[in-house]
Parts: structure tokens; C-alpha cells; sequence
């Protein structure tokens, strides 16, 4: 197998032309999915019956199917991500490989990974199969395994631009990558649109759906010895008080000390999948957990018969029309929320090699035809969350 060393990651870098951050949807005025998603404010039909007490700085309930966005709260706010971004990086490289792919990981190889990420414990002198490192990302959140995905697909760099291409092809405008594993690092933005595009065109693979939906995996330890992984998911595995929820998929969770908890989840039931993204509730380890869990039961019940106050948008790739200019001002949350962190390798590589595909995106908004105004306008509802609040104190491992 081959190592890829630092110096080789930073030469590549070294080569990426040098271009202007993409800005968000938001930012520049537009909004992707309609009009109704760049507001201040939940955005429901009325009466909408939503839960009362949601902490969320940001969050939204989509059907999978029909991409309807049947409820959210500053859809396109640019926030810190922390793990869900994986679900980009999955998008990304996951029919890279053979699942049998084989690969021995070397000590050279683990370098550079943040102080205090969430591990699936790779060992150096270890082959792992390729199947056995995407358990590693989607039921560990480990960046270990996504850092040796990342150098087998040609390096840190590489892999952070594809990522960034292809949030431009999902018309995810609010996101910003600078590493592959959503770890804090200065600029890292995505959005609770933006994260539910991702999960929307992730789940519409088989392997992405058998990955996100399994709840435990024996793993390699050395010789022949394994030790158990289980999803982090809790809604999904039902660790640390949180009631399994019923019907549910996945998605994918995350936390870290500036990003609070983040999650993306999905469930199904009598043949309806909803999807939800929640981001930086105020308290509580399990509130991520309990906040999709209370939206989850409106969009099943009295959201079934909401009017939709937004689209979940087709990829370009796929088809896709482009997202059209609403003709209003940002939201109140348009600006980048700063993200803390020490940069590192990670940082810096991510940085520099996103700004070969940060020009792909720019070109994509030069290509935005206007759409007529056709959605149907209902009340914009207040909302509690004070989003000038300090962030809780950190609760678990980041993830």
C-alpha cells in the first residue's frame, strides 16, 4: 500500500489556484428552495401544531420523497457542522472503492489527525478492509478512518475539493469545507438545508443506507481478535437514555465543543420517509436527540397536511434546475458564524485544496436563471431561541 506523506499533501495543495470563499445562499440573497428559506423565524403553514419548546439555533423537517420542506427555523444559517459534514464526505467518496479493498495503515499515516477527535481506533501494521474503514466513519464518527479514506483517494487536499464540487453540484451554497471529517476548524460552515440535502442524496444509495442504518459491527483488533463498535446514533441505538426511536434510518451525528451537538436524522413510517436536521440545541446531552425526535412526530402527524414552505433542490448532475435569486435581503443569520479550533494540517490542506472547486461554485452562480414566484406565502411564526446565548458547556466526546 501506498503512504502519503505530509509533505506530498501540502505540495498538492501548494497548486491550487487561489479564489474568493463561495458565498451561502443566504449571503448573497438568494434562496435555495424558495424564498420563504432565507426568512428570520420558524416557517410553518398555520396552524401548525409545531413543538413549543425547541432550542435549536437552526433546524428543518423535509419529506425524502417528494423533497417537500414541510417546517424550518434559519434554514440557511451558516453554522459549525461538526460530524454531519461527514455525510458530504460519504457522498463524495463512497463508490470510490471496492468494499473489499484492502489497506495497511502506517504510522505516518495517522499523523496529523486534530488532538481529541473521535476514533474507531485504527492501529498502525492493521489491513482493513474498505468496508470496515466506512464502519469506522459511520458508526464511530471516526476521523482516523475517514483520514486514510481521505489519503487513499489521493490526499487530504484532494479530497477536501471534491467535497466542496460536490456540494456546489447538491446546490449546498451554504457550505464552506476546509477538512473531511467536520472537525472545528476556522471558515467550516454548513447549514440545516444544506445538511439535509446531503442526507437526502446519501440515502438514495444502497451502501449509504445499510452503513447509516447499522447499529453495531465487530471490528479488527489485531490478529484475530475484534471488539465492538456501536452507532452513536442514539436515536437509532438506543444508548445513553435515548429511546430508540421508531422506523428510524440514520443519519448521522455529531458534537464538538464550538459546534454543541449536531444531527441529521431519518425515519420512515407507513412507507413516508421524513428527514431532520437540528443544530446547536441549548441544553442537555440527549436534546439533539429529543428535539428531531418531537419534529419527527409533527412531520408524521399534523405535518402531513402542511403546506411546504420551501424545496429540497435536485443536484445539477442529476438533472437538477438551478436555484433561483429570491430578490431578498439575507436573513438574520446570513453572516458566517466564526468556528474555532486549531486549523492544523487538516486546516490548512482543506483550505488550500478547496479553492480549486470553490471556482466550480462560483461559476455555478453565474448560472442561476430566475424562476416565477409560484410558492404559496404563509405566516412566518416567532421563535424562543436567544442565538446570542453562549454555547453549553461540552457534554461528550466530539463526535
Amino acid at each position: 500500500m501506498h503512504a502519503f506523506s505530509r509533505r506530498s499533501l501540502l505540495s498538492s495543495a501548494a497548486l491550487a489556484p487561489l479564489a474568493l470563499a463561495a458565498p451561502s445562499a443566504a449571503a448573497t440573497g438568494t434562496a435555495v428552495g424558495g424564498a420563504r428559506l432565507a426568512r428570520d423565524g420558524v416557517q410553518a403553514a398555520v396552524p401548525s401544531g409545531l413543538p413549543k419548546k425547541l432550542t435549536a439555533r437552526a433546524w428543518l423537517v423535509a419529506d425524502h420523497d417528494t423533497g417537500e420542506v414541510l417546517a424550518s427555523y434559519r434554514a440557511h444559517r451558516r453554522l459549525a457542522p461538526a460530524s454531519t459534514l461527514k455525510m458530504l464526505f460519504a457522498d463524495t467518496l463512497l463508490g470510490r472503492f471496492e468494499r473489499t479493498e484492502r489497506y495497511t495503515v502506517t504510522d505516518a499515516d495517522l499523523a496529523g489527525i486534530p488532538a481529541g477527535s473521535s476514533l474507531v481506533g485504527l492501529k498502525p501494521g492493521l489491513t482493513y478492509t474498505v468496508e470496515q474503514l466506512w464502519q469506522g466513519v459511520f458508526l464511530r464518527s471516526g476521523n482516523d478512518a475517514v483520514h486514510i479514506l481521505a489519503l487513499m483517494n489521493g490526499g487530504v487536499a484532494r479530497t477536501v475539493a471534491e467535497m466542496q464540487a460536490r456540494a456546489a453540484d447538491l446546490q449546498a451554497l451554504d457550505t464552506h469545507v476546509v477538512s473531511c471529517d467536520g472537525y472545528d476548524h476556522t471558515g467550516q460552515l454548513s447549514s440545516a438545508y444544506d445538511l439535509t440535502l446531503f442526507a437526502r442524496h446519501g440515502l438514495r444509495d444502497a451502501d449509504f443506507r445499510a452503513y447509516c442504518a447499522t447499529r453495531a459491527a465487530d471490528f479488527p483488533a489485531g490478529g484475530r481478535k475484534t471488539f465492538r463498535i456501536e452507532n452513536t446514533d442514539r436515536l437509532l441505538s438506543g444508548t445513553y437514555g435515548v429511546t430508540p426511536y421508531q422506523g428510524m434510518v440514520g443519519v448521522k451525528n455529531g458534537y464538538t465543543t464550538h459546534a454543541g451537538n449536531t444531527f441529521t436524522g431519518a425515519a420512515t413510517r407507513d412507507g413516508r420517509t421524513l428527514l431532520v436536521t437540528v443544530l446547536h440545541p441549548r441544553s442537555g446531552n440527549n436534546a439533539v436527540y429529543e428535539e428531531t425526535a418531537a419534529l419527527l412526530d409533527w412531520g408524521f402527524g399534523k405535518g402531513g397536511s402542511a403546506t411546504a414552505v420551501g424545496r429540497l433542490v435536485e443536484p445539477l448532475g442529476e438533472g437538477g434546475a438551478s436555484a433561483s435569486p429570491s430578490g431578498e435581503a439575507p436573513h438574520a443569520g446570513a453572516q458566517a458564524t466564526k468556528t474555532s479550533g486549531s486549523g492544523g494540517s487538516w486546516g490548512t490542506l482543506g483550505g488550500a485544496g478547496s479553492a480549486i472547486l470553490l471556482l466550480a461554485a462560483g461559476a455555478y452562480e453565474t448560472r442561476r436563471r430566475k424562476r416565477a414566484k409560484g410558492a404559496r406565502e404563509t405566516t412566518t411564526l416567532p421563535h424562543s431561541a436567544d442565538d446570542s446565548a453562549p454555547l453549553r458547556e461540552p457534554g461528550p466526546a466530539p463526535e
